[in-house]
């Protein structure tokens, strides 16, 4: 097989034939590739059921470490000579694994330095400082009162590690501190180039509290967002700022809260998120070719559709020959204990309205519980 390309872009716009995938859960990339005609070789962490249906070949891996990563990437590179690869969630905790893919495949997303300057909360912070553009207050040593402040990690996705702050004996190991603010989440789907930005679509996003140590997790998203034109384009001028500032590529989102006529950035996500599920459109081939450099236009198809992870309230074992109701989505297999607090799957619906979009969703929740029950679980 020839040797894989090191590290660099293609040339002229092309869509490889075969893209590895990685990410601790992949079936998100994996089915987006395939509606995009890519032949996807995929390593996450849970090899679900619908994530094997979609990818061409796959393989489980125990986390994203270039431990457990590199002997599975070297397998495709020698069988496949798959050339690049899709990065997705999960490398906050292992950036030095964007480093060993680097070195052997195209990276299609963002570089391991532009990871690591968002990732830097310090570094993040104050651009948002120099740019003019509003967060909640930050602080990196712990606040003199308990009132109002949350505790973040530096590493994290999906809200996982926030929890807020009640008492000084908390661990204060690689955290920050940011203070809670009321109001409305949303976040903003985006193409980059590194210099310009296209908009995908603004989103209303909304959290769960799961116990006291994971109070603010990610649990759902809608293609609807109750701003006014002028309020979207403020957003979008600070969108396009700070794609200049880190050189921003590919796929990501912004989030950011409202509180009334105000508006706070909280993150960026610079990676596919998992807003991209919302929109029928091909944002796989689109996240490749502005990578390389190419902002090109797409038809989104008219309604409104929501995407809601499922979390197990109690463990929860997978019986067999289990029904899964329509719209089911990252399907672990008959036998997989999902522990408590831990997703059982995710689900998505369509609807003309948005109201009748988050029906959809509760009233596809409520089969899927009362499907357990019929099993006695």
């Amino acid at each position: 097989m020839h040797e894989p390309l090191q590290g660099i872009f293609l040339n002229k716009i092309e869509i490889p034939e075969y893209v590895l995938i990685i990410a601790s859960s992949a079936r998100m990339l994996a089915q987006a590739a395939k509606k995009s005609g890519v032949k996807s070789l995929v390593i996450d962490v849970f090899a679900d059921g619908d994530t094997q249906q979609y990818a061409e070949s796959y393989r489980q891996v125990a986390s994203l470490s270039e431990q457990d990563i590199s002997s599975e990437v070297e397998y495709f590179i020698a069988r496949y000579g798959v050339s690049s690869v899709v990065y997705g969630s999960g490398f906050e905790y292992y950036p030095d694994s964007l480093s060993y893919l680097a070195r052997r495949l195209v990276v299609f997303g963002n570089s391991i330095d532009v990871f690591l300057r968002l990732q830097d909360k310090l570094c993040f912070f104050l651009s948002l400082d120099e740019l003019s553009i509003p967060y909640p207050e930050v602080c990196f040593e712990p606040p003199n009162v308990l009132d109002k402040w949350l505790i973040k990690p530096f590493q994290g996705q999906g809200g996982l590690g926030i929890q807020r702050y009640t008492s000084r004996k908390q661990t204060h190991v690689d955290v920050y501190w940011q203070k809670f603010q009321e109001g409305t989440l949303h976040s903003v789907l985006f193409l980059a180039t590194g210099k310009e930005v296209q908009l995908v679509g603004f989103n209303r996003q909304w959290v769960i509290s799961l116990n006291e140590s994971q109070a603010f997790i990610f649990s759902g998203v809608i293609n609807n967002a109750d701003l006014l034109n002028e309020q979207k384009n403020l957003i979008t001028r600070w969108l396009e700022k700070l794609v200049i500032k880190f050189g921003l590529k590919g796929l990501g989102s912004l989030d950011f809260i409202q509180a009334g006529d105000d508006f706070f950035v909280l993150e960026i996500n610079p990676r596919p998120s998992a807003s991209m599920q919302v929109y029928n459109a091909d944002l796989f081939s689109r996240h490749i070719k502005a990578c390389q450099g190419e902002l090109t236009d797409a038809y989104v198809k008219k309604g409104y559709s929501g995407y809601q992870i499922v979390y197990a309230t109690e463990a929860v074992t997978i019986p067999e020959g289990f029904q899964w109701p329509d719209g089911s989505m990252d399907l672990p297999d008959a036998g997989v204990t999902c522990r408590t607090g831990q997703p059982i799957c995710s689900i998505i619906a369509h609807q003309m309205q948005a109201d009748s979009v988050m029906n959809e969703l509760q009233t596809k929740k409520i089969n899927l519980l009362k499907g357990f029950n019929i099993h006695g679980i």
